[in-house]
């Protein structure tokens, strides 16, 4: 790649050049103007001027302003003005689209979240055949025995992301609970495991006095609600004490 040689007459326009720096910037709601940064040839006979930015909101950027001489042209004129970002400048974070970024405190009732026809997490269902045909009637019926019965179904890289999700979370095997529990919940009463291959590692908590009640929890999870812990027996109360409130015994009898 040539490059370009500065052109002379349009490098030393930058008197212009701050000018129309200056009135973009108040343009821009007084974004203010600093100091002069440098030329750069972009071509024949055009020069970008480069100044600094003084906004506190644009650390960093900088005012780049292109001047262009025609042939033969004595004085340069304005091409474009624009605030550009530089190395290690402050810039704002990378757009998330929002079906990518919402939460589930996010959806309020009555709100609606679609789902996209490619999404990962689910792949097609087998709902048996038409319903008139014998053979499918009872395909059908096994296929809604087995849980299968829908137009979409949970994929491999859907029930990974969930159990990734759960066993990382605040009722797997990590949480500060867990450490301090006496036992896991796979061997609690009140553990009840999910069907299929997530039951291999998973489970619903059923405790109401548990604060996992109602969760997804590892089968390594556990709390202190754990249905192993007895209470001790309650410790025996003295024979005899001074009765002190009947008129029937005194201390000087």
């Amino acid at each position: 790649m040539t490059l370009s040689k500065l052109d002379a007459v349009t490098a030393a326009a930058v008197d212009l050049a701050r000018a129309a720096a200056e009135e973009a910037a108040d343009d821009a709601g007084d974004f203010g103007v600093g100091e002069f940064l440098g030329a750069t040839a972009e071509g024949e006979r055009l020069v970008t001027h480069a100044f600094e930015c003084l906004h506190p909101g644009y650390i960093g950027w900088h005012w780049a302003v292109t001047l262009v001489r025609a042939a033969r042209a004595k004085v340069p004129t304005v091409n474009e003005v624009v605030l550009l970002p530089g190395d290690g400048a402050l810039l704002a974070p990378e757009w998330i689209p929002w079906a990518d970024r919402i939460g589930p405190d996010d959806l309020a009732p009555g709100m609606l979240l679609p789902l996209g026809d490619d999404d990962p997490r689910v792949v097609p269902g087998y709902t048996g055949g038409t319903e008139t045909d014998d053979d499918s009637v009872a395909t059908r019926a096994v296929v809604h025995e087995l849980g299968l019965g829908r137009e979409r179904l949970l994929s491999e890289f859907g029930r990974t992301l969930a159990a990734e999700r759960w066993y990382e979370g605040d009722h797997g095997p990590d949480a500060p609970s867990s450490r301090l529990a006496p036992a896991p919940c796979g061997t609690c009463a009140f553990f009840i495991r999910l069907r299929g291959s997530l039951g291999a590692a998973f489970g619903a908590c059923a405790n109401e006095k548990s604060p996992s009640d109602g969760f997804v929890v590892s089968i390594d999870h556990g709390c202190g609600a754990h249905s192993d812990v007895i209470a001790e027996a309650a410790a025996p109360l003295p024979e005899a004490l001074w009765d002190t409130l009947s008129d029937e015994t005194s201390l000087f009898d």
